[in-house]
């Protein structure tokens, strides 16, 4: 049974928490023990910051070389048969170089210095657009080496040239001139 007395005291109590409610929310602040203002005796110092030193920062190890350049040569092989085609080429046998110079490429295809052979015979013969189309597929195959690459774009160059075309040589030969290292 719940009385009048009980009513009351739960009335208080819940008052009672109501205010302690109140006072965690932003009541009156709560006193706290005052401290001695700074450099007074009893008052912790701060202790002085002291720059702590940084380790030195690594030093970053030099970029590896760069390798050498790449310089194309011929086989054994393939030197016999260049070697026999500008022989053919100085007697006016076209058909005979360009067949020996074919058969020095089915042993190094993807050599650019047979194709820059191959390419001056058939300038030497006359077909210009030919020897173009080697010089170009040498200029493809040269890369690293910048003597074959300089020899492709000049061998692309006179075919140009040979055909009439010397605004295209002269770009020709600017490649030419900007790989050679000489």
């Amino acid at each position: 049974m719940i009385t009048r007395a009980s009513v009351s005291a739960l009335l208080v109590a819940s008052a009672a928490l109501a205010l302690a409610g109140c006072q965690s929310l932003g009541g009156p602040p709560v006193s706290r023990p005052s401290q001695p203002p700074p450099g007074q005796p009893g008052t912790p110092q701060p202790e002085p910051s002291v720059p702590t030193p940084q380790p030195a920062p690594e030093p970053t190890p030099p970029p590896p070389p760069a390798p050498p350049p790449k310089q194309f040569r011929l086989g054994t092989a393939s030197a016999a048969l260049v070697k026999q085609a500008r022989s053919q080429t100085d007697k006016g046998d076209f058909p005979g170089a360009t067949a020996t110079v074919e058969r020095a490429l089915r042993i190094e295809p993807n050599n650019p210095l047979l194709w820059i052979e191959l390419g001056q015979v058939h300038l030497a013969e006359g077909n210009a657009p030919q020897a173009e189309s080697m010089g170009r597929k040498a200029a493809a195959l040269a890369v690293g080496d910048p003597n074959a690459y300089a020899a492709a774009w000049r061998l692309v160059g006179d075919a140009l040239r040979a055909r009439g075309r010397t605004l295209d040589a002269t770009e020709a030969y600017r490649r030419a001139a900007e790989a050679s290292p000489h």
